[in-house]
């Protein structure tokens, strides 16, 4: 689940307002219920190799609030894209509310590339307000969420390109 700009630990209103609308939106949203979200294919091209997953898309602010809340498991080469309109700053970031499947998360930057690699372990507190939040530390334009020990397990880093229907631009050919 997105917290928008910042954890409460560092506090401010402004982080305790947006995850009180936060905590309001999440609890209309149905809980366990099978996912609606487009799929689209998503490419990581990590030195010469390729890794093709299958991603839902998360676009509007209701989608990116709930994530892969209330799920048991994710496929092994699946995963959630959030997609952003504007550039998200560092300080944002993602936590693990009411999630409990331990994840992978890649912020990803304008040109596409892995900007910061994470990974994220559920938060089995009824409390939100005890459940870290991940802060990106790069600014990004999108983030993939997959099963933790994946990007680890396929050797792909900071600095990998990543591809999806959509999006503008594209990574260099691996045969160059």
């Amino acid at each position: 689940m997105k917290l928008v700009h910042g954890s409460l630990r560092r506090g401010g209103v402004g982080a305790a307002v947006a995850l009180l609308f936060a905590l309001l939106l999440v609890e209309q949203l149905p809980a366990g219920e099978p996912s609606s979200h487009e799929r689209v294919p998503l490419e990581i091209h990590a030195g010469d190799e390729r890794h093709r997953l299958e991603v839902e898309l998360a676009r509007t602010s209701a989608e990116r609030q709930k994530g892969l809340m209330d799920r048991d498991h994710l496929a092994p080469h699946a995963g959630m894209l959030f997609l952003y309109q504007a550039a998200q700053p560092p300080q944002a970031g993602f936590w693990m509310y009411r999630t409990r499947i331990p994840l992978d998360i890649a912020f990803i930057d304008a040109e596409g590339r892995i900007a910061a690699l994470h990974t994220m372990q559920p938060c089995t507190s009824r409390n939100p307000y005890d459940c870290p939040v991940t802060v990106a530390g790069a600014t990004y334009h999108a983030a993939l969420e997959v099963n933790a020990g994946y990007f680890e397990a396929h050797g792909i880093e900071e600095g990998a390109c990543v591809s999806w229907p959509g999006r503008q631009g594209g990574c260099p050919s691996t045969a160059e």
